[in-house]
């Protein structure tokens, strides 16, 4: 494993910035048949939403748990609280969810391998 010294920690901590993390939420509407439906169109939204530079990771759990997802916004919570009670899954009960203020490091990425 890389030696990380103190003053490589304090540069790189200088760089990071504000985000924020989403965590999605099944309700019991997720079981009911028409909910598919909803869900495809959840996810178009995520694409656009990519596409538009708004929302940095998306994470869909692959688990059946209550957690269903998770994801980073490069918005502000405010933006991203009005950006999700817009989310066609959110608005059909479907799904809930919860923003919490985070910090990383601008141009991380997840690995392509």
């Amino acid at each position: 494993m890389t030696t990380m010294t103190d003053e490589y920690m304090r540069q790189m901590l200088s760089t990071s910035r504000s985000y924020s993390l989403v965590i999605l939420r099944a309700t019991p509407k997720r079981s009911e048949p028409a909910a598919d439906k909803i869900i495809w169109e959840h996810g178009r939204r995520n694409f656009a939403l990519r596409a538009d530079g708004l929302l940095s990771i998306v994470c869909p759990l692959t688990d059946e748990g209550e957690v269903r997802g998770v994801s980073i916004f490069n918005a502000s919570l405010e933006e991203t609280k009005k950006m999700m009670d817009e989310d066609p899954a959110v608005r059909a009960g479907v799904l809930t969810y919860e923003v919490r203020a985070c910090r990383s490091f601008p141009g991380d990425s997840l690995p392509a391998k």
